[in-house]
């Protein structure tokens, strides 16, 4: 290549270089700025990311894998006392009824101030209480309940309030 044809691309390029020099300082700073700016940001972000004294991500990955292992063993322990407490629950009474009736035929004696009162667990262990009222005394009855039965023969009151509480055990039961 000759040195005149040389010199001639390099006074072209000079040129261009002159007038894209001012643009390329422009756009050089507003790099640098955008630059200064992510950097920042990228401080402020790690600095929010790290715990303990050091503020090191190694120490703040061991601080928070410490912290799951305690929130597992948390939970675990937890979960035993909900099934726990559950289990207790089942056992509890659950479901009550109450009929109240008028035991004598006409007007009678007692109006209704007679009642059957059903008392039953969710799996239908309880106990039915029937009281018979009259001005000159009070009779009252226990009869013992195992899935939702007697081996007692029961009335059609008593028979009525088990039903009311085992609709009321139904209602509140889990899906």
């Amino acid at each position: 290549m000759n040195t005149a044809l040389l010199y001639s691309y390099l006074i072209v390029a000079q040129e261009w270089l002159a007038v894209a020099a001012p643009y390329l300082a422009f756009a050089s700073v507003v790099l640098l700025i955008v630059l200064f700016f992510m950097h920042l940001s990228l401080r402020r972000r790690l600095a929010r990311l790290s715990l303990g004294r050091n503020g090191s991500i190694e120490e703040t990955i061991s601080i928070l894998m410490r912290d799951m292992k305690e929130f597992k063993e948390f939970r675990a322990e937890l979960e035993k006392y909900l099934k726990l407490a559950e289990s207790r629950l089942r056992g509890s009474v659950s479901g009550v009824g109450v009929v109240r009736f008028n035991p004598f035929t006409g007007e009678g004696q007692g109006g209704n101030q007679s009642f059957a009162l059903c008392m039953l667990d969710e799996q239908g262990q309880g106990v039915v209480l029937s009281t018979l009222y009259s001005r000159d005394r009070v009779g009252v009855y226990a009869k013992p309940l195992a899935a939702f039965a007697s081996t007692y023969e029961l009335s059609d009151e008593e028979k009525q309030s088990i039903e009311r509480a085992r609709e009321q055990i139904a209602k509140h039961r889990k899906p």
